[in-house]
């Protein structure tokens, strides 16, 4: 993969004099933000910035705001000197790092919140963490004032969420949601993936393996009630795994479906702990 001169800076001042020289030289400018632990997944954010924009800035920012009280804040994992050295080599020109007190100088008395799509799935069992997720992507969409900001769809509901914030404050960025990136045994890709222990893991499959037979049910005309207590009762079956949620809801406003109807675009949503680790996963597909 072509290197290329990557800078990095941690302050919103440097930030923005990168991003007023870029404006005067007429490029366009993408956005991917992460909170780092940089994984393929990432990457091929990188790479779909690249293949339509002139500047690529990376942010690796671990919010405090979207953890709960007694979430994994402290326990995130942290490496960027590895970070660093991936984003550079995907072909990343800024790398914008700020310590928490760069980016909250003050206690925050302000706060986005988006209603509807932030109720149900992750909304649900991790109260005020979208209300985090949205200010602070607000405020990095203010530093970096982005074309085009980029995220994977693993975490559907935050693209929801975002692409319902830009549109309803009129914000100059086009928001474009990436394939899930997984490993080659299904697992979808996430910087949490390194909590789990080699039995979690094992058992953890039977994710992406649930939703792949999902969409079978739904290719053979399975009702949509009767896939979602299929594929719990498949996931139940692991000893390891603690549902959080197993849902199917219309996408992108994640309302329930009250009538079945071919072509309707919906979500099939899970999040089940294994161990002390809570995974996501999902596939956006229709009714057959």
């Amino acid at each position: 993969m072509m290197k290329t001169m990557m800078q990095q800076v941690s302050t919103i001042a440097e930030m923005r004099v990168h991003i007023k020289e870029a404006r005067r030289q007429g490029k366009t400018i993408g956005m991917v933000p992460t909170m780092g632990f940089l994984h393929e997944g990432h990457l091929s954010l990188v790479k779909a910035a690249r293949e339509v924009c002139d500047l690529v800035v990376m942010s690796i920012f671990v919010n405090p705001l979207q953890f709960g009280p007694n979430e994994d804040f402290e326990r995130y994992p942290r490496d960027i000197e590895r970070d660093s050295k991936m984003a550079e080599e995907a072909g990343v020109n800024l790398l914008f790092t700020p310590e928490v007190s760069e980016m909250y100088p003050t206690p925050m008395l302000t706060n986005i919140s988006v209603t509807n799509v932030t109720t149900p799935l992750c909304g649900a069992s991790r109260p005020g963490h979208f209300d985090g997720v949205s200010t602070v992507v607000n405020k990095l969409f203010q530093i970096v004032q982005p074309d085009y900001a980029f995220f994977g769809q693993k975490d559907a509901q935050q693209v929801a969420v975002v692409t319902q914030m830009v549109h309803d404050l009129s914000m100059p960025v086009q928001i474009v949601p990436c394939p899930i990136v997984r490993e080659a045994d299904g697992l979808a890709m996430s910087s949490r993936n390194v909590y789990l222990s080699a039995d979690e893991r094992a058992q953890a499959l039977v994710l992406s393996q649930s939703l792949r037979q999902a969409e079978e049910w739904l290719s053979e005309g399975v009702a949509l009630s009767t896939i979602k207590d299929r594929i719990t009762q498949m996931i139940s079956e692991k000893p390891l795994a603690d549902i959080d949620y197993v849902e199917i809801l219309s996408y992108p406003t994640l309302t329930p479906i009250e009538q079945e109807t071919a072509g309707q675009t919906m979500i099939i949503a899970l999040a089940v702990r294994f161990g002390k680790t809570r995974l996501i996963d999902n596939t956006i597909t229709s009714i057959k």
